[in-house]
């Protein structure tokens, strides 16, 4: 159904599956057929109330870099959300609305057999969810998402309050049930399986069933409620798609992964850009702005840029094929295969067994989600801040070295009890402060279903990739915990499901540093 008309903009409510999904055409002022890039957004109850007029008004000049060009821009509100009726479930209808509206565009009058997907971060999960793509989809810009849905949801098992957590509980029915009755202290609640009646109001089934899982290879991950549809979306899709990511987002280190599998075939025809920021390009509030790191600055309009040059068969603002990342630290744009290192500089953490005692009911929290939670990065809190956070320091570096690719440690650790976890953080000792590089948290029960307490095991973490240069006279810095809150939910000391914990127990937690190590991958 058409609502109105003003000069190479039309508006329409498309009906589908029970809900009316506002829909945005702006045209190029020439007149005949145009290639096509889709936007679909859920992020637009600011827009709700807005007349139609004045969206205009604001969406021309946002898209004014695609209709210089010549492309049409169809942009859509999700289910839910904005001017669109229906209820908004994180991913959930995603699918079929994306493909109807695929379809619906294929039939109009402006279409000229040419469609290309354009998003940030769940606005980029709302294209992931479409693949495999159609013959007329000719290229993507997918930025800041990662494309498997255990990987927002949680890190080695441990629930990630501080990505999914809360975003959920926000995106959640938003028209429905605009007040929930949240706070980050809601996912301590005991059992965590009362979770969606406390805060929602209701039981929530494609949430619940998600905190059921925490196991990445279990086979809900395969389901519809597991993102399925989402599932090594891109590994063969065939056509050029410029990733984008930070080394301070959120999804880092599944963005790598996703780069990783493609075929070579597609990998050829594709590029992934890592700025060295948070999610967005953000710098506000990170500890060091990098004036050169903003690609949004230094290669204006790149998007458009991309899409152009597969039309016209001409020169990518990124090489094809490559990663083009910023090595912080040293201040330079660099374009390689990013390969893993095949050299690691190993060190000890020290000398001895260092004990401590982790509360549930009294977690450890530590500044900014880094690569694996919202937050970026922050200077970090003083060393030794609590009796439950271990800080240890490598030795000062004697010459400048460059880190390139993903960190390894290995803790071999013990507890008095059935199951618990370990957390460590790496910093970067600079002048001003503590700069985060990387965290990574692991559980007993990933290595072994039948742990005996006051057993010593080796515990692996592998940390997201990152490039970076340590200067001469630095040193860094290695926390280790067993929670950090309110970045992952809190671990009991209980063996089980953690959402069917009714108790929590005071854990005694030991580290054997003498055959424990951080790897540094060294690149020249």
């Amino acid at each position: 159904m058409s609502e109105g008309k003003m000069p190479n903009v039309f508006f329409h409510y498309l009906t589908f599956n029970g809900a009316e999904l506002f829909t945005m055409v702006c045209l190029p002022e020439d007149k005949g057929t145009f290639p096509t890039v889709i936007l679909r957004s859920p992020y637009v109850d600011a827009e709700g109330d807005i007349e139609n007029e004045e969206l205009t008004e604001i969406k021309l000049v946002e898209y004014k870099p695609w209709l210089d060009h010549g492309y049409a821009v169809v942009y859509q509100h999700c289910r839910g959300r904005g001017k669109s009726t229906g209820d908004c479930i994180p991913f959930i209808n995603e699918r079929e609305d994306g493909l109807f509206l695929q379809d619906w565009i294929r039939k109009q009058p402006f279409y000229n057999g040419e469609l290309y997907l354009f998003g940030h971060s769940y606005k980029a999960a709302v294209h992931f969810v479409t693949a495999p793509f159609a013959d007329d989809i000719k290229g993507a810009v997918l930025k800041g998402f990662d494309s498997e849905r255990y990987n927002g949801a949680y890190r080695n098992g441990c629930y990630k309050i501080g990505l999914f957590g809360g975003w959920y509980v926000q995106q959640y029915k938003k028209k429905s049930i605009p007040e929930k009755n949240y706070t980050d202290e809601c996912y301590n609640l005991l059992p965590l399986s009362d979770f969606s009646k406390t805060v929602f109001g209701e039981e929530a089934e494609a949430f619940d069933e998600m905190l059921k899982h925490p196991n990445r290879d279990d086979d809900f991950w395969k389901t519809r409620y597991g993102g399925i549809e989402t599932h090594h979306a891109i590994d063969h899709a065939n056509i050029p798609i410029l990733l984008v990511t930070g080394f301070y987002d959120i999804f880092t280190g599944g963005l790598f992964d996703m780069w990783n599998a493609l075929d070579n075939e597609t990998k050829s025809k594709c590029a992934l850009v890592v700025h060295p920021f948070t999610h967005g390009c953000k710098s506000e509030g990170q500890p060091i702005v990098f004036e050169d790191g903003n690609i949004y600055r230094e290669i204006p309009d790149f998007s458009v840029k991309w899409f152009d040059a597969i039309r016209k068969n001409g020169t990518p603002p990124f090489e094809k094929g490559k990663v083009t990342y910023y090595k912080l630290f040293d201040q330079a744009w660099c374009c390689d295969d990013f390969y893993t290192a095949n050299r690691y500089k190993k060190f000890v953490l020290g000398e001895g067994i260092v004990t401590y005692q982790y509360n549930p009911d009294d977690p450890a929290t530590f500044k900014g989600g880094l690569s694996a939670n919202f937050g970026g990065n922050v200077w970090q809190d003083p060393p030794n801040l609590r009796s439950d956070i271990i800080t240890l320091y490598t030795p000062e570096f004697t010459e400048d070295t460059y880190v390139k690719g993903k960190i390894r440690a290995k803790l071999t650790v013990k507890t008095n009890c059935e199951d618990t976890c370990f957390y460590v953080r790496i910093s970067l000792c600079k002048p001003e402060g503590d700069y985060g590089l990387r965290d990574d948290i692991n559980q007993i029960s990933n290595l072994s279903d039948e742990y005996i307490p006051n057993t010593e095991v080796e515990m692996d973490f592998s940390f997201d990739e990152h490039a970076f240069v340590i200067k001469r006279g630095e040193k860094l810095r290695i926390d280790i915990s067993s929670s950090a809150f309110p970045l992952y939910v809190r671990h009991t000391n209980n063996k089980g499901l953690f959402t069917q914990q009714t108790t929590t127990r005071i854990a005694d937690n030991s580290v054997d540093l003498e055959h424990s190590y951080i790897e540094l991958p060294i690149s020249e």
